[in-house]
C-alpha cells in the first residue's frame, strides 16, 4: 500500500509539474501531439496528402475503395488487389438482424436530429452485435478488420436511418456497385448515373483523412484507452454532430439562396462582413492560401455546368475581393465546405444528408487513425491547470 501511495504521489507530481511548464495555447493550436504515417495537412502551402500521395490526385485519379486500401493497409492496391478489396467491402455492407430491427426506433427516437445522431447509436449497437473485443485485446488483423465491417455499414446506417425518418423503407445495398454508387442508390432507391456517383466519389475521397481535426482527435483518444473500434467511431461521429466541426456544406448553399440574385452580392456580403458576419464557405483554420480541395471540387462542379455553378462561382469571386479589402492580410478564401454543398446539390442529396456523406468518407480516415493509434499502449491523458478557489492540504493526522 505504501509503494502505491508513493506511486500516486509521484504521478501527482509530475503532472503538476507539467502543467506548471508546458503551457498548450487554447484548443492545443499547433500542438504536436503524436507522430502519424497516414498523412499531413501543409496549411501555408496549400497542399494536403495521404501517406505520401497527393490527396487531390488520388481523388482525380482512384477509386474511393484504392484510398480506403492506402489508408488501412499503407499502400495503394494493384489492379488484382482493388478488385479483390472492393468485392471484400461489398460483401460486409448487409446489417446484422439485430441492427436492422431496431433502426426505426433509433430513426423515430433522433427526430430532427437526424440520421447523424442516430447513427451513434447505431454504431454501438453494431459493435455488440458484431463483438467487436476492446483493440487493447485484439492483434492487427482483427482490428483491421472491425474496422472494415464498421466502415462499410455506415452507409447502410446512414441511409436506412434518413429514409425512416422520411416514412420510406430502406433500401438494401447492393454489392456489384461502387462504395460511392450504392451510397446515392440506398439514399435514393435509384441507381446513379455514372457522372453523379463519380462526383460524389471524389468529394469522399477529398475528405477522407484531414489531419488532428476535433473528430480525428477524439476517436484517436478513445482509442488510446483501448476501448473497441465502435466505440471509437460513435466518439468521433459525436465530435463530428458539433455545429463548430460539421454541418457547414448547407449552410454555404444557404448563403447562395440568401444573396439570391447576381446583383445583391456585393452590398449582402458587405452588410455581414462589416457587421461581423461569417461568411459560410470561406475561411479555414489551417490553410492561408486557397482550400485545395475547394480547387478540385470546383472543377468537379464546373464540369456539370449551369446556372447554379455559375452564381457559385460569381459569388466566390465578389466574396473574395470583398474580404480581401474589408480584412486586409487575412487570406480568406473558399473552403472545401463551399463547393461541397454546390456538387451534392447537383446529384441530388438533401441537405439534411450533406455533413452524413462527410461522415461516410471521413470514416475511412477515422478508422485509419484508430489503427494507428492502437499500436501504442499509452493512454493519451493530458492535465489542466486548476484555477478554482484555494483546496487546503489536510495534515495528516
Amino acid at each position: 500500500m505504501d509503494s502505491l501511495i508513493k506511486s500516486r504521489e509521484v504521478d501527482v507530481s509530475v503532472n503538476r509539474s507539467a502543467a506548471a511548464l508546458v503551457d498548450a495555447p487554447r484548443g492545443l493550436a499547433g500542438v504536436v501531439v503524436t507522430d502519424t504515417r497516414i498523412g499531413d495537412v501543409r496549411g501555408l502551402e496549400g497542399f494536403y496528402h495521404y501517406r505520401q500521395y497527393s490527396a487531390v490526385d488520388l481523388a482525380r485519379t482512384r477509386s474511393f475503395e484504392d484510398v480506403w486500401h492506402l489508408l488501412v493497409q499503407g499502400e495503394l492496391p494493384d489492379p488484382g488487389r482493388s478488385a479483390a478489396f472492393a468485392a471484400e467491402t461489398a460483401e460486409l455492407r448487409r446489417l446484422p438482424d439485430e441492427v436492422r430491427a431496431a433502426l426505426p426506433a433509433i430513426a423515430a427516437a433522433g427526430g430532427r436530429s437526424g440520421p447523424l445522431a442516430g447513427m451513434r447509436t447505431a454504431l454501438s449497437l453494431l459493435g455488440a452485435a458484431k463483438s467487436f473485443s476492446p483493440v487493447y485485446d485484439t492483434d492487427t488483423a482483427r482490428r483491421r478488420q472491425d474496422t472494415l465491417e464498421a466502415t462499410a455499414a455506415v452507409p447502410t446506417l446512414l441511409t436506412a436511418l434518413h429514409r425512416l425518418g422520411k416514412g420510406l423503407e430502406p433500401v438494401a445495398p447492393r454489392e456489384d456497385l461502387s462504395y460511392a454508387a450504392n451510397y446515392l442508390y440506398m439514399l435514393t432507391g435509384s441507381v446513379p448515373t455514372e457522372r453523379h456517383a463519380r462526383a460524389i466519389e471524389q468529394y469522399l475521397i477529398s475528405t477522407i483523412d484531414h489531419g488532428f481535426n476535433a473528430s480525428t482527435f477524439t476517436a484517436r483518444v478513445i482509442a488510446s484507452t483501448g476501448a473497441d473500434v465502435a466505440a471509437c467511431l460513435a466518439g468521433a461521429v459525436a465530435a463530428l454532430s458539433g455545429p463548430l466541426h460539421g454541418g457547414a456544406p448547407s449552410r454555404a448553399l444557404d448563403t447562395l439562396d440568401a444573396i439570391g440574385t447576381p446583383d445583391r452580392i456585393d452590398s449582402w456580403v458587405r452588410q455581414r462582413v462589416l457587421a461581423g458576419e461569417r461568411i459560410m464557405g470561406f475561411g479555414h483554420a489551417i490553410y492561408r492560401t486557397e482550400d485545395p480541395r475547394s480547387r478540385m471540387l470546383r472543377e468537379v462542379a464546373q464540369g456539370f455546368g449551369g446556372p447554379r455553378v455559375d452564381f457559385a462561382v460569381e459569388v466566390e469571386r465578389h466574396v473574395e475581393a470583398i474580404l480581401a479589402e474589408l480584412k486586409p492580410g487575412r487570406e480568406l478564401h473558399t473552403n472545401v465546405e463551399y463547393y461541397a454543398g454546390v456538387v451534392m446539390e447537383l446529384c441530388g442529396l438533401p441537405r439534411e444528408m450533406f455533413t452524413p456523406t462527410f461522415a461516410a468518407g471521413r470514416v475511412v480516415g477515422w478508422s485509419a487513425n484508430i489503427l494507428e493509434q492502437a499500436e501504442d499502449t499509452k493512454i493519451i491523458r493530458p492535465v489542466a491547470r486548476y484555477v478554482g478557489p484555494e483546496a487546503p492540504v489536510p495534515v495528516p493526522a
